[in-house]
């Protein structure tokens, strides 16, 4: 089963016990995911569908810290919550080694020499590590793997 159809399953389970919360949640998900359907005029794929997940995930994120930075601690923990269904789908995510050694794989089938070659590593790293791993955290791997030592 694909991770929309999974989407599907888990609203109709949401709407038989009554789970509002995690409800209104997958609907914010399936809008967003038809919304991309009919703006591109494409059926989206469990790639496309993780990509609206992480967009959604990051900006549960930024809520919460902007709510908690104005002392709105109920609105934060709607957030929070949101957040942790959300990232329920995201496939198992990998460890620091294991992207450690992906960015040195890439660098070395790329033939990055430098900086100036640290779109290209990207470019071989973001589909192989698209939700499985903060692209923040990985793109400042790359950069320390291509500064001269």
């Amino acid at each position: 089963m694909g991770l929309k159809e999974q989407i599907t399953e888990d609203m109709k389970a949401a709407m038989r016990a009554k789970d509002a919360g995690k409800l209104g949640t997958i609907r914010l998900l399936t809008a967003a995911m038809k919304q991309k359907e009919v703006d591109e005029r494409i059926e989206i794929t469990d790639a496309i569908v993780l990509v609206i997940i992480e967009k959604m995930i990051k900006q549960r994120k930024d809520s919460i810290s902007q709510f908690e930075a104005g002392g709105r601690q109920d609105l934060a923990d709607i957030e929070k919550a949101e957040l942790v269904i959300l990232s329920g789908y995201m496939p198992a995510g990998l460890s620091e080694d294991e992207i450690k050694a992906e960015v040195q794989a890439a660098v070395a089938a790329t033939g990055a020499a430098g900086p100036q070659d640290m779109g290209k590593v990207m470019g071989v790293l973001k589909p192989k590590l698209a939700g499985r791993a903060d692209m923040t955290a990985v793109s400042a791997l790359v950069k320390a793997a291509l500064v001269p030592a």
